[in-house]
């Protein structure tokens, strides 16, 4: 017996309107594990960019007075390139500055607005020949004191610190995401399950007219992937529009030193919420395939 479209559609329509208080608590419960998930690949993307600049083996950054003269610069320089602890020492200009501004900003189009590459200090991206954090902390000790220096940064000091925050955050919704989504799966399969006892006596007339497997199964499958992909598409929605600004704020909050921008950019939000939508597929699959395999006689 073929599978028809309209069939599908028709019984699948008829099984989610049949047990609304399960639909429900099965979407209610995607969304609230979804959107915790997604947050967590969310938090992790900003703490990822927030420590982009300290890629490559730099251990600390230099950063100079946006007035700095030339000479002084030049000293500076010729300390890092003579200094036999560094291994190399890249200069960032405010150009170049600006650029990354922009990038770790692009969400936040007020605060871009009011920064021009003027104010905004050059650097010098040092990478030392050893990562002991207290030969690292006593070579970026000697430059903090020089003529035209605004501030060093160490990389141990931020990096440990925006972990110490994702570990405290993220962890935890990892977990109570993953709890949630077995919580999900489980009331997907129950739900099916009601639904397969609710129509019991047209499935015995389907099997006895020569239905196939695959013809009784494939709408209840269906409405177990409708019902997450509804979850995902409301998760979505709260990671777009609550989630994500509120990330933006944080990285609003963090001025000194400026480019501690913890952000998300539109292509970590779309893998994230594509993730998301791939997740809640496999669960509702998972979940639907087990109640009709297990609970479906055929």
């Amino acid at each position: 017996m073929a599978i028809k479209i309209d069939y599908v559609a028709r019984e699948t329509a008829s099984n989610l309107f049949r047990n609304v208080t399960l639909t429900l608590a099965s979407v209610l419960t995607v969304v609230v594990s979804l959107t915790l998930f997604g947050s967590a690949l969310l938090l992790r993307q900003g703490v990822e960019n927030a420590n982009d600049r300290f890629k490559g083996g730099i251990e600390f950054i230099v950063y100079l007075q946006p007035t700095i003269t030339e000479d002084q610069k030049a000293s500076i320089q010729r300390a890092l390139e003579e200094n036999p602890e560094v291994r190399e020492a890249t200069f960032v200009d405010q150009d170049a500055t600006y650029e990354e501004f922009k990038r770790l900003f692009a969400n936040s189009p007020q605060l871009v607005e009011t920064v021009s590459p003027e104010i905004l200090p050059p650097s010098f991206r040092v990478a030392p020949v050893t990562k002991d954090p207290a030969v690292v902390q006593a070579l970026g000790d000697t430059f903090g004191a020089k003529p035209g220096v605004y501030e060093v940064v160490f990389a141990f000091e931020v990096v440990q610190r925006i972990q110490e925050t994702f570990n405290k955050i993220g962890v935890r919704f990892l977990l109570a995401a993953v709890l949630l989504l077995v919580a999900a799966l489980l009331l997907i399969l129950n739900t099916i399950r009601v639904a397969m006892f609710a129509r019991r006596r047209e499935i015995e007339v389907m099997k006895l007219v020569g239905a196939t497997n695959w013809f009784i199964r494939v709408p209840f499958i269906i409405e177990g992937i409708i019902q997450t992909l509804i979850g995902a598409a409301i998760a979505v929605g709260f990671m777009t529009f609550l989630v994500r600004p509120f990330i933006d704020e944080l990285s609003e909050d963090r001025v000194l030193p400026i480019f501690q921008g913890f952000v998300v950019t539109d292509a970590n939000l779309l893998t994230t919420n594509l993730l998301v939508v791939g997740v809640a597929v496999l669960i509702g699959a998972i979940g639907s395939a087990v109640a009709v395999s297990r609970f479906l006689d055929v």
